[in-house]
């Protein structure tokens, strides 16, 4: 179970304040795979961050019962003169796992070639969000936090990363961003809406999209607020 309670955060820029949580207060049961849908720039990434605990809030606070991966989309804790398979396998100790087997998942499954040997600050943003995905999903986790991630690559790897998704959520939980809502309706049970720093939470995934696609034709608030 991840449980926020009050949750708040901003950020100023320029001078102008962006209230990304504004009270937020939200249970997601444990095995339960939830959908974060917004506008870009609503404050998702910050709010799964936070879920992770990879970044404060200002107020409130995040509790879970289990064990919770890092946001999945997220390389920004990979060493970038160390290789894909170091990388790996540093990570492997960390969690106590065998070094060898999570090197061998990876290197099948994200289709690195020759560059799992090579430093990652060689690597694009594609190749680092799949080394990302793999090497999470060589590991368990109660719930993982999966950021547009399986839109990396052509139409045969994200077959292959869904497949590998779904295969994980038999036994966990996830809670994930995406903007495909073809995505959402396949492999969530709850979607959540991240508006003006408040969240709502919906039960029925189709109520929930509806209200997210509606959302979507109405003005952005920045643009209401400034009178453009």
């Amino acid at each position: 179970m991840i449980e926020m309670r009050n949750l708040c955060k901003t950020f100023v820029l320029n001078g102008r304040r962006k209230v990304v949580a504004q009270n937020i207060n939200a249970v997601f049961p444990t095995g339960a795979s939830v959908a974060i849908l917004g506008r870009n720039g609503a404050g998702k990434s910050t709010l799964m961050r936070m879920l992770s605990g990879a970044m404060e809030p200002d107020s409130g606070e995040v509790r879970s019962t289990g064990t919770i991966s890092w946001p999945v989309g997220f390389s920004g804790s990979f060493n970038g003169d160390m290789t894909g398979l170091q990388n790996t396998r540093f990570i492997a100790r960390v969690y106590g796992v065998d070094t060898d087997e999570l090197a061998d998942f990876v290197a099948d499954f994200a289709e690195l070639g020759q560059h799992f040997n090579l430093p990652i600050r060689t690597y694009s943003s594609g190749m680092l969000s799949r080394l990302a995905f793999g090497v999470s999903m060589g590991l368990h986790f109660d719930t993982y936090l999966v950021d547009e991630v399986m839109a990396v690559g052509d139409a045969v790897f994200k077959s292959k990363s869904e497949a590998l998704f779904r295969e994980r959520m038999r036994t966990s939980g996830s809670i994930m961003i995406t903007h495909s809502l073809g995505e959402v309706s396949r492999m969530c049970d709850k979607v959540c809406v991240l508006e003006t720093g408040l969240l709502e939470v919906f039960d029925d995934v189709g109520a929930g999209i509806a209200f997210y696609q509606e959302l979507m034709r109405q003005p952005h608030p920045d643009s209401v607020a400034s009178g453009r």
